[in-house]
C-alpha cells in the first residue's frame, strides 16, 4: 500500500521503519528534518507538509508527541482528497479521538485511534501492542497494516476505546516505577544493596515492569536513558486521572502518582529521561539508588 506516516521520531522512526520492510510506499512528513533522513535514504518520499501526505494516501498514520498538536494536523486535513483513514498511533486520550473523528467524519474520514505500547525497543522489533478501535469495515484493511508493529487488540468501534486503553496501561506502568522507586529507596536508606532488593523482588511477588526491565537496564547502571521523558509521562498519567475524573471513576492511587510526576518533571526537567523519578527521591531521602561493588 501507499501509506503516509507523520511524526517519525522515536517511536514514529521505527515503526515507519518497519512499514518499508513490509514492501509498503511511504510518503512522510516531519517537522525535524534529520528524522526523516534515515527514512528517505531508504526510498520514502518526502511531502512538505502534514497536509500535502493527507493528500496522497488513502491512509494515514501519525506519530506525534501531544494531543494539541495531533489535533492540529488532523483538524488541518481538507476535505476532497484521497484520504480515508486517519490511524492516531499517538496517546491523546480519548476525549481528543472522539473530537478528531467526528470532524474527520464529516470529510468522510474514519478518526482510528490505534495507540501502541512497548516503547523503543518494542517499536524497532515489531513487538508493539496496538490498541485498536475502528469502525469494523476498516478492520480488514488495517489490521494487516499494524500487525507490522506487533500484537493487533481490536478493542471496538467506538472512537477513543483504544486510548482509554492506552492511558489505563501507561497508569500502571507509572504508578510501578514510582512505587518501585519508593520503595528501593527506603530499602537503600536503612541499608540494603539496591542490587539485591531489585534480585528478590523479581524472585517474589512484587516483581513489576519496573523492577524487571527499567532497574536493571537504566536505573542500576544510573544511566537513565531507557527512553521515555518525564514529560510525556506526566502528560500520560493526567490524562488518564482527568478522564477518570470526567466519568466518575476513583483515581485515589493515580492522584497521588501523577502529583508525583509532576514534581519529578519539574525538578528534574521535562526532557529527562523518565527513570530519574529515582534522583528526585534520592534527594528526598539523603540517599543514593547505587550498587555495591
Amino acid at each position: 500500500m501507499h501509506l503516509g506516516f507523520i511524526g517519525v521520531g522515536k517511536m514514529g522512526g521505527p515503526m515507519a521503519g518497519r512499514l518499508l520492510d513490509a514492501a509498503h510506499t511511504l510518503t512522510v512528513f516531519d517537522t525535524q528534518p534529520a528524522a526523516l533522513k534515515p527514512l528517505l535514504q531508504r526510498g520514502a518520499r518526502q511531502a512538505a507538509s502534514a497536509a500535502a501526505v493527507a493528500s496522497e494516501v488513502e491512509t494515514l498514520l501519525v506519530s506525534l508527541p501531544t494531543p494539541e498538536i495531533v489535533r492540529q494536523v488532523a483538524l488541518g486535513i481538507a476535505a476532497g482528497g484521497k484520504l480515508r483513514n486517519f490511524i492516531d498511533l499517538s496517546t491523546t486520550g480519548p476525549r481528543v479521538a472522539r473530537e478528531i473523528a467526528a470532524a474527520l467524519a464529516l470529510k468522510g474520514i474514519a478518526g482510528i485511534d490505534a495507540p501502541v505500547s512497548g516503547g523503543v525497543a518494542g517499536a524497532e522489533k515489531g513487538t508493539l501492542a496496538v490498541m485498536l478501535a475502528c469502525p469494523g469495515d476498516r478492520r480488514p484493511l488495517l489490521e494487516p497494516v499494524l500487525r507490522v508493529f506487533g500484537k493487533v487488540f481490536y478493542l471496538g468501534d467506538q472512537p477513543g476505546l483504544g486510548q482509554t486503553m492506552k492511558l489505563c496501561n501507561n497508569l500502571l506502568s507509572a504508578t510501578a516505577l514510582a512505587i518501585s522507586t519508593e520503595a528501593v529507596v527506603m530499602g537503600v536508606k536503612a541499608g540494603l544493596d539496591p542490587r539485591v532488593m531489585i534480585e528478590v523482588i523479581n524472585a517474589g511477588s512484587g516483581r513489576n515492569s519496573a523492577t524487571q526491565d527499567k532497574f536493571p537496564k537504566a536505573i542500576l547502571p544510573r544511566t537513565f536513558d531507557f527512553g521515555f521523558t518525564n514529560a510525556l509521562m506526566y502528560k500520560d498519567v493526567k490524562l488518564c486521572v482527568e478522564e477518570a475524573e470526567a466519568m466518575g471513576a476513583p483515581m485515589w492511587v493515580g492522584s497521588a502518582v501523577r502529583h508525583l510526576w509532576a514534581h519529578t518533571a519539574s525538578r528534574m526537567g521535562p526532557e529527562t529521561d523518565f527513570t530519574t523519578i529515582v534522583r528526585c527521591l534520592e534527594e528526598m531521602a539523603g540517599v543514593e539508588v547505587k550498587p555495591r561493588s
